[in-house]
């Protein structure tokens, strides 16, 4: 029987991820659900509900000491709230109340899902040996998180690190959250797929207007999604380089599911952060693909769990073996 266990939660604007997860970062039990994510507030929190429901069952629920929750932001830490931007039915919501509730008045820590992932791939990723990185996650949303002098540097609040709402093109188009020409309204998928469809491209017979199928056409040879892709690199490539030129970051690590386009994002971002990035002090930054994939958020949700302690920050699991 597991006696150390960490149940983690990865809430994202597509999905609702749950799993309990050993102090090796081994995940034992999952759960999912689609987020609802243009439904009310408790109807998401249905949803989450429904997550923790199925690992409670588990008989290997007896083991968990505390669950870590990894969402799409802002996040409050201070307060426990969420208000992520592509989930607008929740603004100031008590989620670390209403999960508590839910398991028992358990220890619950609470981070970016930008955070989450840095936790991750710090620990056991790409950011491994790095003392000072970023991570990003490039989805439905952009998220990031920073390492500093080793450590997870999360913020008061918990966002420190939230490259997406970095703005990018001071005259571009109308951000959800309120400003303009932000990165993830530039990069993010949805953002992606509406830049090609708006530019003439035409999906395949099975209808497939994601992120994916953007990238396969632009693979394929398709002109405008190439473009889309060039101008979502040329976007990265700004805010990366400004969080590096701000913090001196040593390596800039991308994950989520446009990272998984491969080539056609990476080829193209590593020729933009070349005219980003050109101060002297950046210029030997190194842009790497994620290595923990899908299972960063719970991963890196259950490493801030485990070492947040009683009302601490979070730290990062060591870097170096």
């Amino acid at each position: 029987m597991h006696t150390s266990l960490v149940a983690a939660l990865d809430i994202g604007g597509t999905k609702i991820a749950g799993a309990l997860v050993d102090l090796s970062g081994t995940l034992l039990v999952r759960a999912q659900r689609p987020t609802p994510a243009r439904e009310g507030g408790d109807t998401v929190m249905r949803a989450v509900e429904a997550v923790l429901a199925e690992l409670t069952a588990s008989p290997l629920w007896a083991g968990v000491m505390a669950v870590g929750i990894g969402s799409a932001g802002p996040v409050d830490a201070s307060t426990g709230t969420v208000s992520p931007v592509n989930v607008p039915g929740w603004r100031g919501f008590p989620l670390v109340a209403r999960v508590s509730r839910k398991v028992g008045g358990l220890p619950v820590e609470l981070v970016g899902d930008g955070v989450a992932m840095t936790a991750a791939e710090h620990w056991q990723g790409a950011a491994r040996g790095y003392d000072n990185a970023l991570c990003m996650v490039v989805s439905t949303g952009v998220g990031g998180g920073l390492v500093l002098n080793g450590a997870l540097h999360t913020g008061p609040t918990g966002n420190a690190g939230h490259i997406g709402h970095i703005s990018v093109d001071l005259d571009g188009d109308l951000c959800p959250c309120g400003a303009r020409g932000c990165v993830e309204r530039i990069a993010s998928g949805p953002n992606i797929a509406r830049r090609a469809l708006e530019g003439g491209w035409v999906p395949g017979p099975d209808g497939d207007t994601s992120a994916a199928a953007v990238a396969a056409a632009a693979r394929a040879g398709n002109p405008v999604a190439a473009a889309s892709f060039e101008r979502a690199a040329q976007a990265l490539a700004a805010g990366i380089a400004a969080t590096a030129t701000l913090v001196e970051i040593d390596i800039a690590v991308i994950g989520g599911g446009v990272a998984g386009a491969g080539e056609v994002l990476f080829a193209p971002l590593r020729r933009a952060l070349r005219d980003y990035a050109t101060l002297s002090f950046v210029q030997r930054l190194t842009v790497a693909p994620a290595l923990t994939g899908t299972d960063a958020g719970l991963v890196g949700a259950a490493a801030a769990a485990t070492l947040a302690g009683h009302g601490g920050r979070p730290t990062v699991f060591s870097g170096r073996s």
